[in-house]
């Protein structure tokens, strides 16, 4: 994948989970990251309680799933096959910073909001009574990330013929979940950009 099909990968995953080794121990969290504005950096904040704070300075992992589903080898021409899984991911790895300046703080969260909050909602992070919202930034630690690294990672059938791709295409099809459409969609673009 090319630098902008990563970052509109995350965009459209941004539940991610960040990994950090803690004292010799590797920890993990699920959160919201996004991208700074110039791609340079993801921003989010951890709750003061859990422990991944505590990787100031550290690199850390940020894992963003997409589709996935399992692949039976019932769907080939032949007996010559095993089971396997097809998915797509993103890997990040950057060295995470604490965010500290209350302008910028607060900049983060209103996107956070914006971001993930409908148009059509009533909600706005601005109509919060301003003491409230302080407060609840007291338990919050925001924080960066700055890049150091992204790569995807995509098995979408293709160490297959194309006659085996199309045959899980064709059942992926017929299934009824979202992830066995995801993959069914991303594989189908993969052979058009192949052909």
């Amino acid at each position: 994948m090319e630098s902008s099909s990563l970052i509109q990968f995350v965009k459209e995953n941004a539940f991610g989970v960040l990994v950090s080794d803690l004292n010799g121990t590797l920890e993990a969290t699920h959160l919201p990251l996004l991208f700074s504005e110039d791609h340079k950096f993801l921003i989010g904040h951890f709750a003061k309680p859990n422990p991944l704070k505590d990787s100031l300075s550290k690199e850390v992992l940020c894992i963003f799933s997409g589709p996935h589903c399992y692949i039976s080898p019932s769907w080939y021409e032949s007996n010559r096959s095993v089971p396997t899984w097809n998915y797509t991911a993103v890997h990040i790895k950057g060295i995470l910073t604490y965010i500290e300046d209350p302008s910028e703080i607060q900049l983060c969260l209103k996107t956070l909001v914006d971001t993930f909050e409908s148009d059509q909602s009533s909600y706005k992070l601005n109509d919060v009574d301003n003491d409230y919202f302080i407060g609840l930034q007291k338990g919050i630690v925001p924080f960066r990330i700055q890049i150091t690294k992204i790569e995807g990672k995509a098995k979408l059938s293709q160490n297959h013929s194309l006659e085996r791709r199309k045959l899980v295409i064709e059942n992926l099809k017929r299934m009824p979940g979202e992830n066995e459409k995801g993959i069914a969609n991303l594989m189908e673009q993969s052979l058009d950009q192949n052909s």
